[in-house]
């Protein structure tokens, strides 16, 4: 899994819902989503495999 390195994440955007920041570069490229309340919103087996490789 790629990490976002520091400062390639220039812009941050709320989800029209406030579920998810997702984060872009300077080019405007999604670089990364950060979902809230994951445990609520993904399938169990989603979870536990989203979980073993972080």
């Amino acid at each position: 899994m790629d990490e976002i390195g520091p400062g390639e994440a220039v812009r941050q955007e709320l989800t029209e819902d406030e579920s998810a920041v997702l984060d872009f570069d300077a080019q405007g490229r999604l670089l990364g989503i950060e979902l809230f309340d994951a445990k609520a919103r993904l399938h169990p087996d989603l979870m536990a495999i989203a979980e073993k490789s972080g």
